[in-house]
């Protein structure tokens, strides 16, 4: 059955969409996502007629100059054709109606609905409605019996039922489906179709296959399938004649059986390898269209040809003397009814190439080289034979043929596609090649003009730039140094990698250079000063920015994408087939520049179950960052192990399922996503020119409705945003220190109140646990806390915890200034040679770019200036580079104790009867003064036992709360007044002999700082 596929065209909005034809075979009507239903003049209409019915169309039938439809505001809808005037409210649901379908006199109308029912509906008389209850999820699909006896119907559930319309009860149920919640969570829409001539057959998709049901006896009696057919069927319509049957795939495929032959007669695939979600025949069944989920429709023409009948006849007699041998067995594909001979016998791999130009499945070829095994086709030509007209009618049983053992494990996902993030697809006329923090290039390839042109968010680096694209230019990107294309090469071209240095002194600003014959560009960057070049031989290409060949590397995989910031390349490849929908990728982050090293060497990229990557890059402070498909924002988290972390979703602030967020750049200071909505579709129109929208970041931890929860992500969150500090000062550029300072007091009073709350839940040991990602001073404050609420306990192991950690201080700092003498001389001298990084301007809005620098969006960069002078090489003459820059970190001097403080470096703590021994061995003395030392201390540990336990309690605590007070006066003098008020809040949790010892600490604090000075 060869038929002609015309090109497919843009219908509706991304989405489910339907279609159906007239009955007349001269209009064909689709309904989508975007609430219109289009009536088109054929395929080539390009003013087709629209009527607005609602929010979404999910379902339209067409019957008798009425179209039903089923809309988004739970109704079913009439409206006359083809004028399109509203007639009406036929019937509501408490929930959306799914699917509406009319009987074979259009005197009834079908309709199934989320909340699990089923009505039919007279169209004459609304009222006059049956409703069938028995469906425990939403329905999937529904049909009629063509003799109006039966209806079938589909259901998340997972069931299909066949009902007694008049009876309103089931009368057989199949569990052959997979369980869903929802419609839009089911694998497959599960479209049934009844036989249309002799009603004799019930059409049901299941997974990869299409089981025929005979009516009356409601028996399985065949089962349809095809070696190619890997993905799930999703529509199942018969033709007018009643002898083929037409499937729609989930991966795009579209199937046609001769069911009276038993045949696969056609296969086609989308021409993109979308979804198939509607099918209709035209009343001819001469034509076949079909819709996909982003909203476009195509058309088979040409199906069902008297050639293509005469050629299963002939096929037919060939066998007539030999009917007891399966049909499929000793064939070629010559033979094949739906297939042309091949011409040229003596390629042996085009032996195996079918029609379609799909390789077959070569354990299926030695079995059947007709497109049908044994598995695939159980109603065979010796069990079935053909009435007069055109019925299928059970013959005399024979022996089934062995069935070929079949892989039911999981498939291979195709692999995902190169793309250059911030761009819209290459098939589009009007596309975007590239959106970042520095412009916006777009791209025009029309019948007027095939341009690049170039706009910079800052008019202050370049003006706007108009570019002839005679090469044909595909990828893109832009940097404040230079402009970078790439074209795909030709039979006769090879690939060309074209720059326009604009930044360069040099009066000759463009460069050009050739890849190797075979090797095409598959995706392209640009860092500070060089270019990476990924190509289609598993190769990494560098250039410097002038046009210098440098470093090149073999990639472990087939690249995906690649972005770049500063000295920092970010590559995503292939590492290995994908199962089961998910993609393998790898990724690998490297440093390029005087110091090259591997900072990430190859790990996988974690991505949603069955998505794929949407969108790469570096946020504004130089942290990697990527979003899936399913619009779940990822960022490197450095200080655990290089590991990714969620930190927002965009689905959830998306109020339809066909609206998107299109990702341009994320900053973490402050915490913004910037992205530009797209209403219905995945990709914004480059006219006019859309306005960024921000979006806040959210941590997907648990519970965080409650008030723990929310504290806990705002603090883990603020945590993972200000990484980006220490890597920065690791790296050896300054940073701003007072932001550090406001973030870090930030977290910290986080950390107060999650405390505060802990105690009031009486969760203690919640309560040392927070404290313990507290600072020194922190803590004395927690120890205060606990003391006022009456929690001894706590307090006591608090202050215990805040000796800890100044210990650790103290052990700190001793180590820091031994190495500070080795690494201050060495870090000088390789951060020199570091290159800055620029900083990433970025402007909000649709309006026009700003020249002033006072309207550059702000970010942790702007602060930053420049360590090094920059080279006169580096910048044009006249514009020098006016972005600021990362400044090396000095290093800080480091004093030390000196004077009075020295005597307190070796403090060791007294015990509580030590400490009651110096303030009495003057009386002891006095007593009995011949006594010796020993006899001193004999006769001081008889009077500390006389003592009562509670003035030995408080002589202990003095002991253990003394170093305390103490030891702080070895720091520094600016950070020794925070220090002691922290200790003698700690000391507060005493009695009032402790507060008097504070007294006393007091006073000679202030001596020795006057030592000190």
């Amino acid at each position: 059955m060869p038929c002609d596929r015309k090109p497919m065209r843009y219908g509706h909005s991304e989405g489910h969409t339907e279609v159906c034809f007239d009955e007349s075979g001269k209009f064909l009507v689709t309904g989508g996502n975007d609430g219109d239903v289009r009536i088109w003049d054929g395929l080539d209409d390009d003013d087709p007629k629209f009527i607005t019915v609602g929010e979404k169309v999910y379902s339209l039938a067409l019957k008798n100059g009425k179209l039903v439809t089923a809309s988004s505001n739970n109704t079913v809808q009439i409206h006359t054709f083809p004028d399109g005037e509203p007639d009406g409210i036929l019937t509501r649901f408490t929930t959306n109606a799914t699917h509406v379908a009319f009987n074979g006199s259009g005197s009834r109308v079908a309709a199934g609905s989320s909340d699990f029912m089923v009505k039919v509906v007279e169209v004459s008389d609304s009222s006059q409605q049956k409703t069938l209850r028995g469906h425990e999820a939403p329905v999937l699909s529904v049909t009629f019996d063509p003799k109006d006896d039966f209806l079938a119907s589909a259901s998340c559930d997972g069931s299909v039922v066949v009902w007694n319309i008049e009876e309103q009860s089931q009368l057989i149920r199949w569990p052959l489906l997979q369980k869903t919640n929802d419609v839009s969570n089911a694998p497959s829409l599960c479209r049934l179709a009844w036989q249309p001539a002799a009603a004799e057959f019930l059409a049901v998709p299941v997974e990869t296959k299409v089981h025929l049901y005979e009516r009356g006896s409601w028996n399985h009696v065949s089962t349809l399938s095809d070696d190619l057919l890997t993905q799930l069927v999703n529509v199942v319509v018969w033709s007018p004649c009643g002898r083929f049957l037409a499937a729609g795939g989930v991966g795009g495929s579209l199937t046609v059986w001769d069911v009276s032959s038993k045949l696969c007669v056609e296969r086609q695939k989308h021409e993109k390898g979308f979804t198939v979600c509607g099918l209709a025949w035209s009343p001819s069944g001469s034509q076949l269209a079909y819709t996909d989920t982003e909203g476009c429709l195509g058309l088979l023409d040409g199906l069902g040809s008297s050639g293509s009948s005469s050629a299963a006849k002939d096929f037919d007699d060939l066998f007539d003397d030999d009917d007891d041998r399966p049909m499929d067995e000793g064939l070629s594909d010559g033979h094949s009814p739906g297939k042309k001979p091949h011409e040229d016998d003596e390629d042996e791999d085009d032996f195996h190439v079918p029609a379609t130009g799909r390789a077959r499945n070569r354990g299926a070829i030695l079995d059947d080289e007709n497109s049908l095994d044994a598995g695939s086709v159980t109603l065979s030509r010796d069990k079935y034979d053909v009435a007069d007209g055109g019925a299928v009618l059970p013959a005399a049983a024979a022996p089934a043929p062995p069935l070929r053992p079949a892989y039911e494990g999981p498939l291979p996902t195709a692999p995902q596609k190169a793309f250059q993030p911030g761009s819209t697809p290459a098939h589009l006329t009007h596309r975007f090649m590239m959106w970042n923090s520095v412009g916006i290039i777009r791209g025009y390839n029309d019948e007027e003009d095939n341009a690049v042109d170039v706009e910079f968010h800052d008019t202050a680096v370049h003006h706007a730039m108009h570019l002839t694209n005679s090469l044909g230019h595909t990828m893109a990107d832009l940097s404040q140094e230079a402009v970078l294309l790439a074209c795909p090469g030709t039979d006769e071209l090879a690939s060309k990698l074209q720059c326009l240095h604009f930044s360069s002194w040099d009066t000759n600003k463009e460069w050009m250079v050739d890849l190797p014959p075979g090797e095409d560009v598959r995706a392209l960057c640009l860092g500070r000063r060089w270019a990476a070049v990924a190509t289609s031989a598993l190769m990494l290409r560098l250039f410097s920015i002038g046009g210098v060949q440098r470093e090149m590397f073999s990639l472990p995989g087939n690249v995906v994408s690649m972005v770049t910031h500063g000295e920092q390349l970010l590559i995503v490849y292939h590492r290995a087939p994908g199962f089961d929908g998910d993609q393998a990728l790898g990724v690998q982050l490297l440093q390029v520049g005087r110091r090259p090293k591997q900072l990430i060497h190859g790990e996988p990229l974690p991505l949603s179950p069955r998505t794929h990557l949407a969108w790469l890059g570096f946020s504004a402070e130089g942290t990697p960052c990527y979003v899936d498909s399913d619009g779940v924002v990822r960022m490197l988290n450095r200080s655990l192990g290089n590991t990714w972390t969620p930190v927002c979703n965009t689905r959830e602030t998306c109020k339809s399922k066909s609206d998107h967020y299109w990702v341009v750049g994320i900053h973490e200071n402050p915490q913004q996503l910037r992205c530009i909505p797209c209403k219905g579709s995945r990709y914004p129109p480059t006219l006019p020119r859309p306005a960024v929208a921000i979006l806040p970041f959210k941590l997907p931890l648990c519970q965080t409705s409650t008030e723990k929860g929310l504290m806990e992500e705002q603090y883990w969150r603020s945590v993972l945003f200000h990484n980006h500090f220490s890597f920065l000062s690791s790296s050896g550029y300054e940073v701003d220190e007072e932001q550090q300072t406001r973030s870090q007091k930030e977290q910290q009073e986080l950390l107060m109140k999650m405390f505060a709350l802990s105690c009031k839940l009486e969760r203690e040991f919640r309560c040392v646990e927070l404290a313990e990602l507290m600072t020194q001073n922190v803590v004395t404050l927690a120890v205060r806390y606990a003391a006022r609420s009456r929690r001894m306990a706590l307090a006591q192991r608090l202050s215990e915890l805040a000796l800890e950690k100044a210990n650790q201080m103290q052990e700190e700092e001793p180590e820091e200034e031994e190495e500070e003498p080795e690494s201050s001389a060495g870090d000088t001298c390789h951060m020199k040679g570091d290159a800055p990084f620029t900083r990433d301007t970025q402007v909000l809005g649709s309006g026009k770019p700003s020249s002033s620098p006072a309207h550059r969006a702000t970010s942790i960069l702007d602060n930053m200036a420049s360590g090094r002078k920059s080279s006169p090489l580096a910048g044009s003459v006249g514009k020098p580079n006016k972005g600021p820059v990362l400044k090396p970190l000095a290093p800080r001097p480091k004093t030390k104790p000196r004077g009075g403080l020295t005597r307190f470096t070796a403090f060791r703590p007294k015990t509580g009867f030590q400490l009651w021994l110096e303030e009495n061995r003057k009386s002891i003395s006095a007593d009995q003064p011949d006594l010796e030392e020993t006899d001193v201390i004999k006769e001081a540990m008889g009077r500390f036992r006389t003592l009562t336990a509670e003035e030995r309690l408080v002589r202990n605590r003095m002991w253990v709360l003394l170093p305390a007070v103490l030891n702080p006066l070895k720091h520094n003098n600016n950070n020794n007044k925070g220090l002691f008020t922290s200790r003698l809040a700690v000391a507060s949790v005493g009695t009032s002999l402790i507060l008097s010892f504070s007294r006393f600490a007091i006073l000679q604090q202030q001596r020795d700082m006057m030592i000190y000075k």
